[in-house]
C-alpha cells in the first residue's frame, strides 16, 4: 500500500489585534489663540483658532439659542463669547488670545466683555473692521 502524504501550506490570516489596534494620540494643548469676532447688524459670530488660523472652537448668538431681533442684543454677544472661549479652555487649555474684531455690530464691546469673564487673558485686541471706499462706479444716466 502506496500512502501519499500532501503538504498543505496554509497562510496566516492577519491578527486582528494588529489590524484594528490605532496609536492613541495624546491630549492637543494650545496655550496661546486668537479670538475673531465678526459683529454684524443681525448676529455675532465669535471663533478661537491657533496660532496658525485653524479653528478650534466657535459660536455665535444663533447657536446660543437667540432667534430674530434678540441675536443682534449685545447680551447675545456676550453669552456666545463666553461659550466659544469656556470650551477652548475647558478642551485645548488655552491660557491667552489675542482677539481681533471686525464689524459694526451692537456685540463689540460686549463680546469682549464676556471674553474677560471666561477667564481667558485677552492679550491684545485688534480692529479688523473695514472701511468703506465709495462702492462701485454707477451706470450712466439713460438718453432719451
Amino acid at each position: 500500500m502506496e500512502t501519499s502524504t500532501k503538504e498543505v501550506k496554509t497562510t496566516k490570516p492577519a491578527t486582528p489585534a494588529a489590524s484594528s489596534s490605532k496609536k492613541k494620540r495624546g491630549k492637543r494643548t494650545v496655550t496661546n489663540g486668537l479670538l475673531c469676532i465678526k459683529a454684524t447688524y443681525n448676529n455675532t459670530i465669535v471663533t478661537v483658532t491657533d496660532e496658525a488660523g485653524n479653528v478650534l472652537t466657535s459660536a455665535s448668538a444663533g447657536s446660543c439659542g437667540f432667534r430674530g431681533s434678540r441675536k443682534s442684543t449685545p447680551y447675545a454677544a456676550q453669552v456666545a463669547s463666553e461659550k466659544a472661549l469656556t470650551a477652548a479652555a475647558q478642551t485645548f487649555n488655552m491660557k491667552s488670545v489675542a482677539a481681533k474684531v471686525s464689524g459694526v455690530g451692537m456685540g463689540r464691546e460686549s463680546s469682549l466683555r464676556g471674553a474677560v469673564a471666561s477667564g481667558v487673558e485677552i492679550s491684545s485686541i485688534s480692529d479688523m473692521t473695514s472701511l468703506r471706499f465709495g462702492g462701485c462706479r454707477a451706470r450712466k444716466p439713460p438718453r432719451n
